[in-house]
């Protein structure tokens, strides 16, 4: 028996080029297990091929089999049942998928490599991080992990927020409020401690906002007149302004760095606001000259949109001031030009769709070409178990406080020897729970954040998937200390039906890798784990795994032991999840 085989899928694919001359993507091939009550190990549906061959499905079943099975030289057989073909699995096929998997090149897939630039997080220096930020994050970090698994150059970046009219609402809150107070003399982390003045803002804006209404005078908000006047202010580069803005940021930043540290987030590139706004404005003015963009009559300039199913669109304010969307101009032709990037993907809540049609319309308008490279992955809002976060209701959760509750509830669930090893434990354990809650649901739908639910050792949850690891690596430690014994005797290999269930779905690793990075999809991943998971826990219920009067079996048996914990910690370490050899 020869070592090698092609896989089911390479092979099904290649015999549909071959028999048809029809290129179809692994996506575009529907497999699943078969069903129970029909002989077979995996099943490939027929009717969509079927209709996009023009073949009928019993023709194209059998054309597919007669190929498989001879390509793979006998160690697979097949059946045609209605718009199924059954593939059945022989002991070699079984043999060789287990030796391909305990090969180190299993886990890698190097199908491209361009070069991607991946923003994500980009918060405001006004506030702390919050819930949404914690999605965002996971999504940007574990979608940058995927890809660069599969060969793609990433640079992971993000863009702070860091000038405009919100910066100017912390920054006059604190003039008028501060005192001169500071995050070190009030024992507050930074970014909190700037949030609470942004707060504050609004809330005197709100009372002013009252007393003009009851005079029936126009509305024209004291404070939100100062905090205009002092973003004209930093534009022109006031002194003073300057290191009042430059010093709340550092607290904001040191703030955020802490933060990020905590939840294992991490970033290649940082970029401001404040560095790169000046870029977008020029733009604005070349445009302007060209007659791309028009002047209103306070001298404002705008872009007329509608042809495109859109709207006039304000890119500079009348005092020449620049808004979000000029920034973004900017931003996207600096780093096509600086970074010679393939694509440039914006993870960014679907809130923002909008935003971002507009910015794709503006620069096609512009005549960048790249423009087409530019991608925005958005995805679905968090919500509490009381309905939509809101900053103005005071719903909002930040990061700091949900990361304290998270260790907290593993704290109560850890039973580690040393208070050194219970604290490494339970973090690692806390911000696991945290980031499979939020990865193991579509981006495309909506969570509802339930922190309590996260970490259990039941159920679809990081901490389950880290207890059967802990768990595999025990069995390990167990049989070495047996026999110390790896290489199996592959003539006499024999596997039961619990076995072979496992290295079905351990086989399937590379192909959920491969989906993964073309759907841009952590989740995918996500609930792969949790599938392997559960398998693994129903072979460890009904059989013996190490049984001393037949190592041989036992020996073969912990080679697919092996590769499920290898399979587990690359699954979810391309998560941003570390696992424990010991719970």
């Amino acid at each position: 028996m020869k070592d090698h085989f092609p896989s089911i899928e390479e092979t099904v694919k290649k015999s549909i080029y071959v028999l048809y001359n029809e290129s179809i993507p692994y996506q575009g091939l529907e497999f699943k297990y078969t069903k129970k009550e029909y002989p077979g190990d995996i099943t490939l549906i027929l009717f969509s091929l079927s209709k996009k061959l023009k073949k009928s499905v019993e023709k194209v079943g059998y054309n597919i089999g007669n190929y498989v099975q001879n390509q793979l030289k006998g160690s697979i057989c097949f059946s045609v049942i209605g718009g199924f073909l059954n593939f059945i699995f022989k002991e070699s096929y079984y043999i060789y998928l287990l030796k391909k998997m305990l090969n180190s090149n299993f886990y890698h897939l190097k199908f491209s490599s361009k070069r991607i630039m991946i923003e994500y997080s980009s918060p405001n220096t006004n506030k702390p991080l919050h819930l949404g930020h914690i999605r965002n994050s996971f999504i940007g970090s574990a979608v940058a992990e995927i890809l660069k698994m599969v060969g793609y150059k990433v640079i992971k970046i993000q863009m702070i927020n860091d000038r405009g009219i919100h910066i100017c609402k912390s920054m006059i809150s604190w003039k008028k409020f501060g005192k001169g107070k500071t995050p070190d003399k009030v024992k507050m982390k930074g970014d909190h401690f700037v949030g609470k003045y942004y707060s504050l803002f609004d809330q005197v804006y709100r009372e002013e906002i009252k007393k003009l209404n009851k005079k029936k005078i126009p509305i024209k908000v004291p404070i939100l007149i100062e905090a205009i006047d002092l973003l004209k202010k930093w534009e022109n580069e006031d002194t003073e302004t300057r290191n009042i803005w430059k010093n709340m940021n550092k607290w904001v930043y040191d703030g955020f760095e802490e933060t990020y540290e905590k939840l294992g987030i991490t970033f290649d590139k940082i970029e401001y606001e404040s560095k790169i706004y000046e870029i977008g404005k020029n733009i604005i003015k070349k445009g302007f000259k060209k007659g791309i963009f028009f002047k209103k009559k306070d001298g404002s300039i705008w872009i007329d949109l509608i042809k495109e199913g859109f709207d006039q669109k304000l890119l500079l304010r009348s005092d020449k001031t620049s808004v979000y969307i000029t920034q973004d101009i900017g931003t996207a032709v600096e780093r096509f030009k600086k970074y010679n990037i393939d694509q440039l993907i914006y993870i960014v809540g679907k809130e923002q769709d909008y935003h971002f049609q507009v910015l794709f319309s503006i620069l096609k308008r512009l005549g960048y070409i790249w423009v087409k490279k530019m991608t925005h992955f958005s995805y679905e809002m968090v919500y509490l178990p009381s309905g939509i976060m809101k900053s103005r209701e005071g719903n909002v959760i930040n990061a700091d406080n949900i990361i304290l509750e998270m260790f907290t509830i593993a704290k109560k669930k850890i039973n580690s020897k040393s208070k050194k090893e219970q604290k490494k434990s339970y973090e690692i354990i806390g911000i696991g729970a945290l980031k499979y809650y939020f990865l193991k649901i579509d981006p495309k739908k909506k969570i509802i954040f339930n922190p309590e639910k996260s970490i259990s050792l039941k159920g679809k949850t990081g901490t389950y998937i880290q207890y059967t690891y802990s768990r595999i690596r025990s069995l390990e430690r167990r049989f070495f200390d047996l026999c110390s014994l790896i290489n199996s005797y592959w003539e006499k290999a024999q596997f039961d039906v619990y076995e072979k269930d496992m290295i079905k779905i351990l086989q399937k690793y590379p192909l959920i890798l491969k989906k993964a990075a073309i759907h841009l999809n952590p989740s995918l991943i996500a609930n792969y784990v949790y599938e392997v998971s559960k398998t693994f826990n129903y072979l460890y219920q009904k059989k013996k795994l190490i049984d001393p009067l037949d190592i041989v079996h036992s020996n073969l048996c912990m080679n697919i032991i092996h590769v499920t914990g290898n399979v587990l910690k690359y699954g979810m370490n391309l998560l941003g999840i570390k696992m424990l050899d010991r719970m």
